[in-house]
């Protein structure tokens, strides 16, 4: 068999031109021990550090495939959460900077994540409309909490009590009983989405933004719980809590409050309105750490930042009220009494909540974070829809507080989508331009080292030599550019329209352009007189017009300068000699427009690239189709050929990029990674170097590395990647017990669950195997009244010579603690008795007690009716109960003599530190005493 055709492999190299994605929230993180300095923002699938004192980027904590869309730093600082587009989470260390534990359990988006006051669990909330509470520590899922019947928008732990409250797109604010993992009170008082809550005056209120220009609060009243004998069972309140809801509006449109059984935890009653200046929907509330500033911003560029006043500051206000009410009652000579003046006098919710500025920001923010700093000055920092980050700070203790702009990250991205690429001839500089600029790029440091501002840019090139560039707008001028100085050298107004299209000359004294005004014009580069200095500089002057009939979408040189391809708006493309300007070919056949096309370094094909998602590749020399693709799901946005060979790269609306062989006709591969539409791309001259652009605001470098690629391999990898996410989409393993939509265990059926549980169903067959293998050898052995060598299998050669027993807990050990529910899970129930039996003879030798119980238990709960009516697997249960107990009880009582003696250790400390610390006093007060006496003596002899 003769060797197929080789290509080399292109893999994603970087992500640059990027500040921030607009789909999460940013945040400030502590790192290298300093806080308000750093942020993180979330940025495609990844996930950026920022250092806002010197704009620059940091640290990357490296997503997968999906998009970030909600960030959440641990109280500690040390851990980032981080929610991604496909409803998993993962836990990256901002020392390291790497996610080692990974939560699946979601089947939509993450929206809210919040930790604990500890750190110890984190719940999470999604567009799948449940809130699952994880484990941290234990890296495992404690409890999913269903009831909200659109996305949860926020959740918030309670730092006292062990309650949640939840907030949803379906207008409810649900209270949730941890302890029982129920919902106990719902509030029913927004008509329309809730948006937003944070707790405020230690927990004592709840203040919500919906869909309208009013921030709600809610006083939080909490109650004993009184043990009586009457009172309805958990179980009982399990049935009804899901449907009850405890209050109702008046007719008057007040919040009345029901007296229900479920007030016995807290009640929660209306306290009145906050309006805020904008009239569109809240799109992010929050509180700072100290629980005394309280902002809130819409669909505008404007936060509002409100103050919280302390019991001190409000009764305060009152006895000043109390004394101006009391002064106005002398003046009018009435005789009111005590008792009325304070019924009169009031404090209102305007007077404990206040207003204290408004920050406006340059652009629509998407989201925002609040610190305060150790000298009281209030730190918000902004993600902006333009790419954009902002740091502001506020003093909110000074009278008329006024907001500064401290800080911004800039230079790391474009204001707007980057619509043209262009590589320098030496491989090392890229520049791209958008609306409002353009930016050199240093391709190695993928550095900005040149930003000029300009004109909404559509194409653009090197000048030969790499000292200038030539860039097209939309409004039909031609824009030269020296980048030695970043200055423009010289506007020419060359088409009347949309100057769509630039093609360098392959002689490269000239180019051509086409607009939209249906002509296209031939320039040749010439050196003129400076007005400001006494050398010569660059300019362009036109030589030729060629006048069309349709506008013009698109223009290219064939590379011996003999021929020129202009795509029309007519869906056609039309070919013309360069010397003489005459008609050679038409090639039709697209059904619309061709918006890209290119052709091959040996003048032999011609790629077209239309809006009907197809890719016709053309023969120069009749203008016969060779070959018509189907290239993508959308249209195709570029074509470029990679030179010195008939491969092309196609970009599209579908997101992706994808790689063609123009003689054989063949998909080589796709590169996915843009989360939005695809703009451009641009082709090093080497071949080496793919740059994209696209609407999430990122340009990508690909990278052509030496690896080969075989299309068969490459379509078996495509085919078990689809597999891969069909098993995804599967519906979740039944349990006994339970119908299909109650499902509460937290986990989510993946490959690497379903991976993990062949690993266990493989290494069952293998006890069984080589314990059949063993018995085997055992009776030849009596046979032969010899000892005969037993052959050592393999595996457990690996694995250091060990028993197959071991071997099995050898595997368990290996899942990850996030996935052992969900293996087990999905797990046959024939495996189930060996695994019985094993656990009994593991728990016996005492080895990782705790791994053992929680699959033990687990699987008891979901095999329970087929475990209890096998009579084989009495004595087995019987014997796992006796070793359970015994040794659980052994692990327990270590673990209770540790931490006694951690106490021990820590009392033992804090008594050294605290002598210590007195000494410290005590030398410090003497030391005192002595320089004042020292004073006191050269007083004297001064006198």
């Amino acid at each position: 068999m003769g060797l197929t055709k080789q290509y080399l492999r292109y893999v994603a190299s970087a992500v640059f031109g990027l500040i921030g994605s607009q789909k999460g929230n940013i945040v400030f993180v502590t790192l290298r021990g300093e806080k308000g300095r750093y942020v993180a923002v979330p940025a495609c699938e990844h996930v950026f550090i920022w250092d806002l004192r010197k704009g620059e980027k940091i640290l990357i904590l490296q997503g997968l495939k999906h998009e970030v869309t909600c960030l959440c730093p641990s109280p500690d600082g040390l851990h980032l959460a981080v929610g991604y587009e496909d409803g998993s989470i993962r836990i990256f260390s901002l020392l390291s900077g790497e996610g080692n534990v990974t939560f699946n359990g979601h089947k939509a988006a993450i929206t809210s994540l919040k930790y604990d006051q500890l750190g110890g669990r984190l719940a999470s909330g999604s567009k799948d409309t449940d809130i699952i509470v994880w484990d941290v520590i234990n890296e495992s899922g404690l409890y999913r909490l269903k009831g909200h019947k659109d996305a949860i928008t926020q959740a918030l732990f309670l730092r006292e009590k062990n309650l949640l409250v939840t907030s949803g797109k379906d207008t409810m604010v649900k209270w949730w009983d941890l302890d029982t993992q129920h919902c106990f009170k719902t509030v029913v008082g927004h008509r329309t989405e809730v948006w937003g809550l944070v707790l405020v005056s230690e927990e004592k209120r709840l203040i919500t933004g919906a869909s309208d220009s009013e921030l709600r609060a809610w006083d939080i009243s909490y109650l004993q719980e009184i043990e009586d004998p009457e009172e309805p069972e958990p179980k009982k309140i399990k049935e009804s809590s899901p449907g009850i809801q405890d209050s109702h509006e008046a007719e008057d449109g007040t919040l009345e409050m029901d007296e229900t059984p479920e007030d016995r935890i807290l009640t929660c009653r209306k306290a009145g309105s906050i309006m805020r200046e904008g009239r569109d929907r809240v799109v992010n509330l929050a509180v700072d750490k100290t629980g005394r500033i309280l902002a809130c911003h819409g669909t505008d560029s404007v936060l509002e930042v409100f103050c919280i006043l302390s019991k001190e500051e409000i009764q305060k206000k009152m006895d000043k009220k109390m004394k101006k009410a009391k002064k106005k009652a002398k003046l009018n000579s009435c005789n009111e009494e005590e008792e009325d003046l304070e019924v009169n006098v009031k404090m209102t919710l305007q007077d404990e909540i206040q207003r204290v500025a408004n920050i406006k920001t340059s652009a629509k923010i998407k989201s925002f974070d609040l610190i305060h700093t150790p000298q009281a000055e209030l730190k918000a920092v902004f993600l902006l829809q333009n790419n954009l980050v902002e740091l502001y700070s506020l003093n909110a203790s000074t009278p008329g507080p006024q907001p500064v702009r401290t800080n911004r990250i800039t230079i790391g991205g474009h204001r707007s989508d980057v619509r043209t690429l262009s590589f320098s001839s030496d491989n090392i500089a890229i520049l791209s331009a958008a609306a409002d600029s353009i930016k050199i790029w240093n391709r190695s440091t993928l550095q900005c080292i040149r930003t000029m501002a300009c004109e909404y840019a559509l194409c653009s090139f090197f000048v030969p030599g790499d000292r200038q560039v030539v860039i097209g707008t939309k409004t039909g001028k031609l824009q030269l550019y020296d980048l030695a100085s970043g200055n423009l050298l010289e506007t020419i107004d060359a088409h009347d329209g949309a100057l769509w299209s630039l093609s360098l000359s392959p002689d490269q004294r000239g180019f051509v352009t086409g607009g939209a005004d249906k002509s296209v014009k031939f320039w040749d580069f010439e050196l003129v007189k400076d007005e400001n200095s006494t050398q010569k500089r660059l300019s362009v002057k036109q030589t030729r017009t060629l006048q069309l009939d349709e506008e013009v979408l698109c223009v290219s040189y064939s590379p011996n300068q003999k021929l020129l391809a202009v795509s029309l708006l007519d869906c056609t493309v039309k070919i013309f000699y360069v010397d003489t300007l005459k008609f050679f070919l038409s090639l039709y056949g697209h059904k619309l427009p061709v918006i890209c096309m290119d052709i091959s370094y040996d003048g032999a094909l011609i790629a077209t690239g239309s809006a009907d998602r197809n890719v016709k590749i053309w023969g120069l020399d009749f203008g016969d189709c060779h070959k018509s693709l189907f290239a993508h799901d959308d249209s195709v946005m570029y074509l470029r050929f990679v030179p010195k060979s008939h491969l092309f790269f196609t970009a599209g609306k579908d997101r992706k990029i994808k790689q063609w062989d123009a003689d054989k006709f063949e998909h080589i591969q796709t590169l996915e990674g843009h989360h939005q539409e695809i703009w451009c791309l641009a082709v090093s001259p080497s071949g080496d170097y793919v740059v994209s652009s696209s609407h999430d605001k990122s340009l990508r470098l690909w990278e052509r590395t030496r690896e080969p690629l075989i299309l068969e391999e490459e379509k078996e990898m495509q085919r078990e990647a689809e597999y891969e996410e069909s098993v995804a989409k599967e519906d979740q393993p039944a349990v006994p017990g339970e119908t299909q939509g109650d499902n509460y265990f937290t986990g989510k059926k993946t490959i690497e669950t379903v991976k993990a549980a062949e690993r266990i169903m493989e290494a069952i067959e293998l006890y069984r195997e080589e314990t059949a293998k063993l018995r085997e050898h055992k009776a030849i052995c009596k046979a032969a009244g010899k000892e005969v060598p037993l052959p050592i299998n393999p595996i457990l050669m690996a694995y250091g010579n060990i028993s197959p027993s071991a071997y099995v807990l050898e595997i368990f050990k290996g899942i990850k603690s996030s996935e052992l529910e969900e293996s087990l899970l999905v797990l046959p129930f024939s495996y189930v008795p060996d695994i019985l039996r094993l656990f009994n003879e593991f728990i016996q030798q005492g080895s990782d007690i705790e791994l053992l119980c929680r699959c033990l238990f687990f699987l008891l709960r979901i095999h329970f009716g087929q475990i209890t009516s096998n009579q084989m697997l009495v004595p087995v249960i019987e014997k796992l109960k006796e070793t359970t107990i015994s040794k659980v009880n052994q692990v327990r009582d270590v673990i209770g003599f540790n931490m006694a003696g951690l106490d021990y250790l820590k009392r033992e400390c804090e008594a050294k530190s605290e002598v210590m610390f007195f000494a410290d006093a005590t030398s410090h007060l003497e030391e005192k005493k002595r320089k004042r006496k020292k004073r006191e003596k050269l007083i004297l002899t001064v006198t």
